[in-house]
């Protein structure tokens, strides 16, 4: 009886200890799994900031002026005007003639013919005018045209002489200082010691030289004395000019 009993209860506790092996076998698994390190989430840019519309000031409102305002005045056109168109009547016209035919007349440095001759158009305003003649000296001439015509005769044959230098006179003792003037009309010697000084007609001058070496110009008047005069500065060169432009009109005159 006892043998019964323990083998019922060995087989018992054998069948408890089998399904709790089969319990355990069959139970759900756990498998670890890897946990991912988490990554830091990317910065996110501020969003940028809209600008704000500025509102225009309003103008502040006029103040009432007592006085009423002025209409403003419209500024000047930058439009040049048109330029005058010229017409003859607003220019000049030179009629040229001279003593000696087919003289060469030029007008500001161009030449325009020779005599006689007109020349039109010609503006209003100081022109030079010279006109050369072979075996002449030529003649130059500053005028001012003013519209319409106008007559010009040079005259190659008449003597002419405006001549003037300053000179030093050589007394036996000291010197003084003044001025030689020559005219078709005569010479004559301007200073300040009156009794030095002389004027005469060109036909009276007895000896007329220059020295260009000794730098002196000998003036010998008829039946009068004699004078050498000198250069303030040492120039022979004016008083060779001077004493050229006395001689030719000497020469024309005795012609």
């Amino acid at each position: 009886m006892n043998r019964r009993i323990l083998a019922v209860a060995t087989f018992c506790f054998a069948l408890v200890i089998g399904v709790l092996v089969i319990v355990n076998s069959r139970g759900p698994r756990i498998e670890r799994v890897a946990t991912p390190t988490p990554t830091p989430p990317a910065p996110v840019a501020a969003p940028r900031a809209t600008p704000r519309a500025e509102t225009p000031e309003r103008p502040a409102a006029p103040t009432p002026s007592r006085r009423a305002a002025r209409p403003s005045t419209p500024p000047a056109s930058s439009a040049k005007p048109a330029a005058p168109v010229e017409t003859a009547i607003e220019l000049g016209s030179l009629r040229i003639d001279a003593d000696v035919p087919r003289a060469q007349v030029f007008i500001d440095r161009q030449f325009v013919g020779t005599t006689p001759l007109t020349a039109e158009s010609v503006k209003p305003g100081t022109h030079q005018i010279n006109v050369t003649a072979e075996g002449f000296e030529g003649i130059a001439q500053t005028i001012d045209v003013e519209p319409g015509p106008r007559d010009l005769t040079f005259r190659f044959r008449e003597a002419r002489l405006d001549a003037s230098v300053a000179v030093v006179h050589k007394h036996r003792v000291g010197s003084c200082r003044g001025r030689l003037v020559a005219t078709v009309d005569g010479i004559r010697y301007e200073t300040a010691d009156k009794e030095d000084g002389f004027s005469a007609p060109l036909s009276d001058l007895e000896a007329f030289q220059v020295d260009y070496q000794d730098k002196n110009l000998r003036v010998k008047l008829r039946k009068g004395k004699q004078f050498n005069f000198t250069d303030p500065d040492g120039n022979a060169d004016r008083l060779f000019v001077f004493h050229r432009d006395v001689e030719k009109a000497r020469q024309r005159l005795a012609q």
